[in-house]
């Protein structure tokens, strides 16, 4: 039963390595233009470099929590909202950046992936602790 979430971040793990490294791909396409978004200390391509980077972070912590969960001997049933938790901060980081680039106003939408993977971590915590 517990597997089952822990899976899917292992999963979600590798997909977002794999979108990192596309969308890294497509934001070097245009790296060399100077005014590219607005310029290199533009708020615009600040975001979109935040976002992919999102990608590879996030990533990194879903298979920490995978192999986490692996060594933990009776996971409570909290883990499955902590699975939850990571998975959602995870996908929402870089939709956030992506639209916050373009909408400035846009920026509560960050507190989604914070506490998700706030809530997520604190969860995982507790339960490495008991």
């Amino acid at each position: 039963m517990i597997a089952a979430p822990a899976q899917m971040n292992l999963v979600l793990a590798w997909l977002w390595i794999t979108a990192g490294v596309v969308v890294g791909f497509i934001l070097g396409a245009y790296f060399h233009r100077d005014d590219w978004l607005g310029g290199y200390t533009s708020f615009k391509r600040r975001l979109y470099r935040l976002a992919h980077i999102s990608f590879f972070g996030l990533a990194i912590i879903n298979l920490l929590f995978y192999l986490t969960v692996q060594r933990i001997t009776a996971p409570g049933a909290s883990i499955n909202l902590a699975s939850w938790g990571f998975a959602v901060g995870a996908v929402s980081m870089p939709v956030c950046c992506f639209l916050m680039a373009h909408n400035r106003q846009l920026r509560a939408l960050f507190l989604i992936p914070v506490l998700s993977v706030l809530g997520a971590s604190c969860i995982t915590l507790w339960e490495v602790m008991r």
